[in-house]
């Protein structure tokens, strides 16, 4: 018998997670706008409620619309299942809350976006007293040396917000596999069609699924997708919510009762149960609507970010230009190991006059939006030394990437002569 050849990320991202309505024949798939779903009678409710059988049945917990886009998430990472969330931040409060308990450890990469630079930092420590300590993502050996015996995970972006570098994957994950620890990613700046962590050795894949996933600026969200190839049973005493009794289901072992997917049932079961971070209905339909053009987004976002990143590369107001798709990048090797190449689309540039100019390039703009997002269609700058990491301190920020020089910009999809043409007048502008 021949074996049927995986569909291709493009095919995936129109089909997976949906097909025809079965009750209407409506092709594309409708927004279930309902809090709760009926139970065919009160044995099958109480199956429901005691996870021996599955369903629908309240949309903190599970939602026909939401799921949908958790099965294209599952499928274009290529991980068992997904819990999709309310935000980014929600999806990586979501996974912690199932593997740490108060008094562990992260390892955390230090080129994060700011706002999981100040949760890994403080909130997560001073609400929930889990520690983490920074390295970068890169180096590899820089991660062993800060292991400690309560660490219980290992978390990075593929590709780092705001300043593009490329983790090292590899490394990581065999670091992971040798100290018995998970190998969590944030593949928010990168996605699928770039790259797929779990094929590097990951173990979960994180996401907003508000910047290129849904493509448009129009919807909120975020995903945790397990990727089933962590053996949490055998790190039981690590992982006692995974691979122990939960009493809140009367003794259930998630590890014994749902296999690979341990983790993804825990995440719906006990953690939006509890947590409450659900993703709502219109969101999920809006982003799984988006993912339909992600490769041929990505691809364009791509083409552009690299013709401006090296016009960028060559004006004399430009002091220098960190993005990994040129070859001058130190994170170029890394690049072309784990994103087929390519640099993404968002990325930083330094100006030579420090702060000031680099203020007034920013409000200058006029075809790119101010805004705090990226992974729109639009094209996107901002300051992030004064908006998005500006609660760090000055070392906090030279570290992330973010100096008072420095500007942010996302390459959108517009025509590349239009946004080479408003950074050039912006920078003549400065």
């Amino acid at each position: 018998m021949t074996k049927e050849k995986p569909q291709g990320l493009e095919t995936l991202s129109i089909h997976a997670g949906g097909g025809p309505d079965p009750a209407t024949g409506a092709r594309t798939i409708p927004v279930h706008q309902s809090t709760a779903f009926v139970f065919e009678d009160a044995e099958h409710g109480a199956d429901l409620f005691a996870l021996r059988k599955s369903g629908f049945v309240y949309s903190r917990l599970t939602n026909p619309t939401v799921h949908a886009l958790e099965e294209k998430m599952a499928a274009l990472e290529g991980g068992v299942a997904t819990s999709c969330t309310s935000s980014g931040h929600a999806a990586q409060l979501l996974v912690m809350s199932a593997l740490l308990s108060p008094g562990d450890h992260v390892l955390s990469s230090c080129k994060l976006y700011g706002g999981s630079l100040t949760q890994f930092a403080q909130i997560f420590p001073d609400c929930f007293g889990w520690d983490s300590t920074p390295f970068n993502p890169d180096k590899a050996d820089e991660a062993r040396a800060a292991l400690k015996p309560n660490t219980k995970a290992i978390f990075v972006e593929s590709l780092s917000n705001p300043e593009g570098v490329v983790a090292d994957l590899d490394g990581l994950a065999a670091l992971a596999e040798e100290a018995g620890i998970p190998l969590i990613v944030d593949n928010t700046m990168a996605t699928p069609a770039l790259c797929k962590p779990l094929e590097h050795g990951a173990h979960v894949v994180t996401y907003s699924t508000t910047k290129f996933m849904s493509g448009h600026g129009n919807a909120m969200g975020g995903a945790v997708v397990d990727g089933g190839n962590f053996d949490w049973a055998k790190y039981a005493d690590k992982f006692p919510r995974l691979a122990k009794e939960n009493p809140t289901y009367h003794g259930l072992v998630f590890t014994e009762a749902f296999g690979p997917a341990a983790l993804a049932m825990h995440n719906h079961a006990v953690g939006l149960r509890d947590l409450g971070m659900n993703q709502q209905p219109m969101n999920a339909y809006l982003t799984f609507v988006g993912m339909e053009t992600l490769q041929l987004r990505m691809d364009k976002h791509c083409e552009n970010a690299l013709a401006v990143a090296a016009y960028l590369e060559g004006h004399d107001k430009v002091e220098s230009v960190s993005y990994a798709g040129l070859k001058s990048s130190p994170h170029h090797t890394n690049a072309q190991k784990y994103m087929k190449g390519q640099g993404g689309a968002v990325f930083t540039f330094n100006v030579k006059g420090g702060h000031d100019e680099a203020a007034t390039v920013v409000s200058s703009a006029r075809l790119f939006s101010h805004v705090a997002n990226i992974g729109d269609t639009r094209s996107l700058i901002i300051h992030p030394s004064s908006t998005t990491h500006s609660q760090l301190d000055e070392d906090g920020k030279k570290a992330a990437g973010a100096a008072p020089n420095t500007i942010r910009v996302s390459i959108g999809i517009e025509t590349l002569d239009d946004i080479i043409g408003d950074l050039e007048q912006a920078l003549r502008t400065a």
